[in-house]
């Protein structure tokens, strides 16, 4: 059937660290923990996914601290264990890592344009295409989809990573994807069909 569901995913972004208020590129699995505000944010996650019903039958979580504290929080809510995906990493941003967007757009300019205009090109040897990207991470909810067919679960991961999978489900082009904007906290919700993908919300921001 045409609008058979296949899955529902709710993705979370992970809380605010102090590299995410900085707006910091950094590949690190040992990137900063959750900071204050991290925490409060996923208070407020927590409570728009009870007062908002959302059922779940399993919670995801990309690799790194801040993904997995965040996910652990979650997790709480439901009374259930976080399976680790690893291939939902951030971008792999080679000579970008640890540099704020701030310093990318005074020092390399030209560079930043040509990456987000030109999805196919790298920015230096060790660093991933947007089209690498985006790949990536529609082949791993591919999987995790195929895992659970009929289910409603939950993929805590960071922002960069639900951009790319909004990109993906919904067949866009992937110098399309800075057009969706994903703050830490933030909860965004795609159903997968059999024959099409539907973006339901995204980057909504609970405030209680």
């Amino acid at each position: 059937m045409f609008f058979k569901r296949r899955c529902k995913i709710t993705f979370i972004a992970h809380g605010a660290t102090i590299y995410s208020e900085e707006n910091r590129y950094s590949n690190c699995e040992n990137y900063p923990p959750l900071n204050e505000a991290g925490y409060e944010e996923m208070e407020r996650i927590c409570l728009f996914l009870k007062k908002r019903a959302v059922k779940n039958d399993k919670i995801y979580s990309s690799c790194g601290t801040r993904a997995v504290e965040s996910a652990e929080i979650i997790a709480k809510l439901y009374k259930t264990d976080v399976e680790i995906v690893d291939e939902l990493k951030p971008l792999l941003c080679g000579n970008w890592n640890n540099m704020t967007m701030k310093q990318i757009i005074k020092n390399q300019p030209e560079v930043l344009e040509k990456f987000v205009k030109q999805p196919d090109e790298r920015i230096c040897d060790n660093a991933e295409t947007l089209t690498e990207f985006v790949t990536r991470v529609g082949e791993s909810i591919d999987k995790i989809i195929e895992q659970n067919i009929g289910n409603r679960i939950i993929i805590v991961t960071y922002p960069d990573v639900i951009q790319a999978a909004i990109i993906s489900a919904l067949e866009l082009p992937k110098d399309k994807i800075y057009n969706f904007y994903i703050k830490t906290g933030s909860a965004t919700q795609i159903s997968y069909f059999e024959k099409l993908n539907s973006l339901k919300y995204s980057g909504y921001l609970p405030i209680y």
